[in-house]
């Protein structure tokens, strides 16, 4: 255990948050997701695993230690439900309230369709599975900077 580190971030998932730069894209997908066969594809080549948690705790835990990129408006975003683009199932809901605690505002997750998203997953940095059941509990999250301190 860590002081300050939620103890549900696992030591790979760390050392993979910390080894991200700006613009660099992770992948938080629930467990239908094809998540081994597409993170070979991607900058870590190997799936990371929050296998005990939903995607709302899985984001929660990520988003204490991962910034947001405030300059691009697809800072986050979520796998459209089928037939259905404007839908937000409630996973969705719960991870967009996540991220809106994290950033202490609200901007609402970009949509994108299931195959791009897939084709977006395969050029990520990483896939990070949970234990989500729910349908399209399938996420991007965009990473952004630290600004320097005041000085």
């Amino acid at each position: 255990m860590l002081k300050g580190i939620d103890p549900r971030l696992n030591a790979e998932v760390l050392h993979c948050l910390r080894a991200m730069g700006h613009g660099d894209v992770l992948i938080l997908a629930d467990t239908n997701f094809p998540a081994d066969s597409i993170a070979r594809a991607t900058v870590t080549g190997k799936l990371l695993r929050m296998e005990n948690l939903t995607c709302a705790e899985a984001a929660a835990a990520i988003l204490s230690v991962y910034p947001l990129d405030t300059f691009v408006p697809d800072f986050a975003g979520r796998m459209e439900v089928v037939g259905f683009p404007d839908e937000i199932p409630p996973v969705q809901a719960e991870v967009q309230a996540e991220i809106n605690a994290a950033e202490g505002s609200t901007r609402p997750m970009i949509s994108i369709e299931r195959f791009a998203f897939y084709d977006m997953a395969r050029e990520a940095y990483a896939v990070i599975q949970t234990g989500e059941r729910r349908f399209y509990g399938c996420f991007m999250l965009r990473k952004g900077v630290i600004p320097p301190e005041a000085q």
